[in-house]
């Protein structure tokens, strides 16, 4: 089983408070390093964690990510980003564009660009961080791309299985960082959710439904569309 004793994380979106908590509770767990990616990486009192200045939707910054943590173990794949508006039509097409790039496209590259070295690794890791957004099209362009994302572990999954590498996707609810501040009902708190993300890790698990609501939002996925989104109801009526 894949381990946090010894291991050497590379987190993306380090500066966040998902992303802060995956970099401590690594340590805390024993990893010997964290590199703590960000576009523009903060300063960190542990000689443990690396900054690393990461661009996740620049292949040049993803190249020289790689060039410059060759002992990575597990890879966790965190940044993510939110459009300005959850509908398709009032958001321009930059806006659309640009969550596409860092929540599907980001991901994919990054882990394209890690497999050799995950894979020459024993018990090496890639984690990608979804959404019950995955499942349930509430976001717009923000929905579009953790499904997109979701499908593409799927592939990343049964392609680095052979090569040792074991891959772990996540799916939550809202999280209580400054990204989901604006929105209503309940949230995980960050450190709750990273303790189970690393648990599921340690226990070999390929997916983590983290909260009620994404347990209930996939097993609704085999009923018919109009159960899982019942306003479609009242437009037929």
């Amino acid at each position: 089983m894949p381990s946090l004793n010894g291991a050497v994380v590379l987190v993306t979106g380090a500066n966040g408070g998902l992303g802060t908590h995956f970099v401590h509770d690594a340590l805390a767990r024993g990893a010997t390093k964290v590199y703590a990616t960000a576009r523009s990486p903060r300063t960190w009192d542990d000689e443990r964690i690396v900054p690393l200045t990461l661009d996740v939707t620049d292949t040049a910054s993803i190249d020289a990510a790689v060039a410059a943590a060759p002992d990575v173990t597990m890879l966790i794949n965190n940044a993510g980003a939110v459009p300005p508006s959850a509908s398709l039509f009032d958001v321009s097409e930059a806006d659309i564009r640009g969550n596409m790039e860092t929540n599907f496209f980001g991901p994919v590259f990054l882990a394209r660009a890690f497999a050799p070295i995950l894979a020459a690794k024993p018990d090496s890791v890639l984690v990608d961080v979804h959404s019950v957004a995955s499942w349930y099209a509430f976001g717009g362009v923000y929905s579009a791309s953790k499904a997109a994302l979701w499908s593409a572990t799927n592939s990343l999954r049964i392609e680095l299985a052979p090569k040792g590498v074991h891959v772990t996707g996540v799916h939550m609810g809202y999280v209580d960082t400054p990204m989901a501040e604006h929105a209503e009902g309940p949230k995980l708190l960050p450190g709750e959710l990273v303790t189970t993300v690393y648990d599921a890790v340690e226990a070999g698990a390929y997916e983590v439904l983290a909260d009620e609501l994404t347990v209930q939002v996939k097993s609704a996925l085999s009923g018919p569309v109009e159960a899982l989104y019942p306003d479609l109801q009242s437009t037929n009526a």
